[in-house]
């Protein structure tokens, strides 16, 4: 990965352009009516008052508590940067809301008290605590700070983190789980060396306790050198609840005989010599920021059988902590927990290191590269920027808080939670959730063959698809190729059935079946034979003689190669002329539109509009949604002649004239199709009140730079296209798919095959 230095200017200029700052507070209703105003303020905010004045708790209900997180700090230590001050802190207390909104959807307002008294700093935090369901600590300095956490949770009933502690904690919890595993080395008898005994160390020092290595082989060393019983110079509290040893002794010494060393301190501090006088198969993790103990590099070059972490994004096994405060408060907040406990942060350690061990997705790949990332001595912790750490450890954390009595809802269901958490991710899982788990309450075992499933990208969704349970993938490809990406990504073939392209099946019944279909279009037999040897018009001929129940090609195939084969033998749906292909575009507040069509028909009379707008609000229908179809132009209900406005306004009374119980009408421009106002003012008589959700547009330039600007201007996401109009399920994936794209069009695949079973 190319690394880039941070100037100082390019820092200043992020800061300060534009809006000044990093965060804004955005309302979440709207008040753009007298109204909603009213609702908003005076008089109708008394209501909820009232509520929660007659029960506190039903302030969780009606305000952003439960969403609510302060980042408080006083500014004594911050990053490496020391004590500068409250008001200098600002900027990355900031910063840490972002990563809490970024990472896990949690709002924050960040607090900076001007105070270096203790006990000040407890009654200020205390006092807040009507107004925040968790409270992060943040840049607090030793040993005050341990003081400050433990005073603020015996007094507080909310969860009270400081992360500089915890966080550091369960990230190299995770990581030395892993380490000890690749290292193959016994939690219970590493000896492990510790340089710094800061609150970050101290906090380490406790977690591997917890996690089983024993106390009497942690050796804490501070700038003097071993804590050690007796002790004298600088020793506090915290620092003898880990001194060891018999009398003085420095890093050098104790790592010598340490398996694992963790340091928390400065850079430099840590020699070449020093790591190779490590026993074999040493666990470095060189934690110091922004340079660590001993540089990656430097500690490579001696030992080839090291695992080596530093906190930086530029080496592999970055200890970062947004790997853990976002979730572990996600899964705190949404059981309402009093505190966070240990059996909470041990299980954010377990979550953390159990995701290491699964194939990691595209998405994380491309971001980091684009090379293989696969659990070893490169690869013992989640990159930061994978989104499953949320569905990993929120869940983890609030099952553990309510295990361990400190949850106030003690009834939620985990499998659950934890697809309502993948389905607010991103609008488009949000859609995908849906699909799928009317498909897993259905136990579908829909048959969906896959035409490129020697490409990695498709075994690896092939293999979640049999996890989530919503089909039965039938991959064809060169099986021998296909077991060797499986073992290079770890993949479980399990429940995925294998078809060999070298050696397919039932080619004589598919030639006589295909020559009969095709025999008057020029087909011969000895043609046939050669055509059905192709994966796509094997494929098409599985699911046109019923081995298959849908159909997904396109990975690395044009569209129009993929699908003009399967129109010649699955051809369309008898009740309309031609296929389409629809986007589902889903705004920024989660409203879904379809658009029609985006994909295949270029300039489509008014007969196929009718067509085209029929089978999208098919499709609406099957994803649980009300069709309201707009006929769109640049034309409101007659105002124009021209021969594109009166396509339009055909095709809708077409439409409406073969389905009279669909709501269709039209032409219409946007803004009247959505939006509301100017179709309740001027046009009463429409059947589309600005709730349109199944736009048709006139041709395939404007469907599909309209959707194409909307994806980018407008942030919209879309899933598509989604094929609409052939007479059994068949999908075409666009090129750019990633893992993620084919397991929600598999989705979609299924379930339409499903309903063609239920008769829908």
């Amino acid at each position: 990965m190319t690394k880039r230095t941070i100037k100082r200017e390019d820092a200043l200029e992020y800061h300060s352009s534009g809006r000044k700052g990093k965060i804004e507070v955005i309302p979440s209703k709207s008040v753009s009516t007298q109204y909603e105003l009213s609702l908003a303020y005076s008089p109708g905010v008394a209501e909820p008052c009232k509520e929660i004045a007659e029960n506190e708790e039903m302030v969780y209900e009606y305000t952003t508590k439960g969403n609510l997180v302060g980042v408080i700090s006083n500014g004594t230590a911050v990053l490496g940067l020391g004590n500068i001050g409250a008001a200098a802190g600002k900027p990355v207390f900031e910063g840490k809301g972002v990563l809490f909104k970024k990472f896990a959807d949690i709002d924050v307002f960040d607090i900076e008290i001007s105070t270096e008294d203790p006990d000040e700093f407890i009654n200020t935090v205390v006092n807040l605590e009507p107004t925040f369901g968790g409270i992060n600590l943040e840049d607090i300095k030793a040993p005050e700070c341990f003081y400050i956490e433990q005073e603020l949770q015996k007094r507080m009933q909310i969860p009270i983190m400081h992360d500089d502690q915890h966080g550091t904690a369960i990230i190299s919890g995770a990581a030395l789980l892993n380490a000890l595993d690749i290292q193959n080395k016994n939690i219970d008898e590493v000896i492990v060396a510790v340089s710094g005994a800061g609150a970050s160390a101290i906090a380490c020092c406790r977690m591997y306790a917890k996690l089983g290595v024993k106390k009497e082989n942690i050796y804490l060393c501070d700038r003097k050198g071993l804590i050690f019983p007796g002790r004298d110079a600088d020793m506090t509290e915290t620092k003898a609840e880990f001194a060891n040893g018999t009398g003085p002794a420095d890093l050098a010494e104790l790592m010598k005989t340490a398996d694992v060393f963790l340091g928390l301190s400065s850079a430099g501090l840590v020699s070449k010599e020093m790591i190779a006088s490590m026993p074999p198969n040493p666990i470095v993790f060189a934690l110091a920021n922004p340079d660590p103990e001993i540089s990656y590099e430097d500690a490579s070059s001696v030992r080839t059988d090291i695992i080596m972490a530093t906190g930086r994004s530029d080496y592999p096994n970055q200890v970062n902590n947004v790997l853990g405060f976002p979730f572990i408060f996600r899964g705190a907040l949404d059981v309402r927990a009093k505190a966070i406990n240990d059996e909470m942060k041990v299980a954010a350690v377990y979550a953390l290191s159990e995701l290491a061990k699964e194939p990691v997705p595209d998405y994380v790949v491309r971001a980091y590269g684009g090379d293989p990332i696969i659990y070893g001595k490169e690869y013992i912790i989640p990159k930061p920027l994978d989104n499953r750490v949320l569905l990993y450890v929120a869940p983890a954390v609030a099952k553990a808080a309510m295990e361990s009595g400190a949850a106030r809802l003690t009834t939620l269901d985990i499998d659950h939670y934890r697809v309502q958490l993948e389905s607010q991710q991103t609008k488009v899982r949000r859609f995908i959730a849906g699909v799928i788990n009317g498909l897993q309450k259905a136990k579908s075992k829909q048959r969906i063959v896959f035409t490129e499933g020697d490409d990695s990208k498709v075994l690896r969704a092939a293999e979640i698809i049999v996890q989530l349970g919503i089909a039965q993938p039938i991959l064809i490809g060169e099986t021998s190729k296909i077991h060797n990406l499986a073992e290079e990504f770890n993949i479980d073939l399990h429940g995925i059935e294998l078809i060999d392209v070298l050696n397919l099946q039932h080619l004589e019944e598919f030639a006589t079946l295909l020559t009969t279909k095709r025999q008057r279009k020029g087909m011969t037999m000895n043609q046939a034979n050669r055509i059905v040897r192709r994966r796509i018009e094997y494929a098409a001929m599985m699911l046109e003689t019923g081995r298959a129940d849908g159909l997904i090609s396109g990975v690395k195939l044009n569209y129009g190669d993929s699908i003009k084969p399967v129109l010649e033998i699955i051809g369309t749906d008898p009740r309309y002329s031609r296929v389409a292909g629809i986007q589902a575009v889903i705004n920024k507040k989660g409203d879904t539109y379809f658009f029609a069509d985006a994909t295949i028909n270029i300039n489509p009379n008014a007969e196929e509009l009718a067509d085209i707008a029929i089978m999208t609000a098919e499709a609406a229908k099957r994803f649980d949604m009300t069709p309201k179809v707009a006929m769109l132009s640049f034309s409101d209900f007659g105002s124009s002649s021209d021969a594109s406005a009166i396509k339009m306004r055909d095709a809708s009374r077409i439409a409406r004239d073969r389905h009279p119980e669909l709501i269709v009408d039209g032409e219409m421009q946007g803004d009247t199709a959505i939006g509301g106002e100017k179709a309740v003012d001027h046009y009463a008589f429409s059947a589309i009140q600005g709730d349109a959700n199944v736009l048709v547009f006139p041709d395939l330039n404007a469907a599909n730079i309209c959707y194409k600007l909307m994806s980018k201007m407008g942030e919209a996401e879309v899933i598509g296209p989604i094929l609409v109009g052939m007479n059994k399920p068949v999908h075409i994936l666009d090129r750019s798919a990633d893992v993620n794209d084919v397991v929600s069009m598999a989705a979609i695949c299924a379930d339409e095959a499903l309903a063609k079973v239920r008769g829908l």
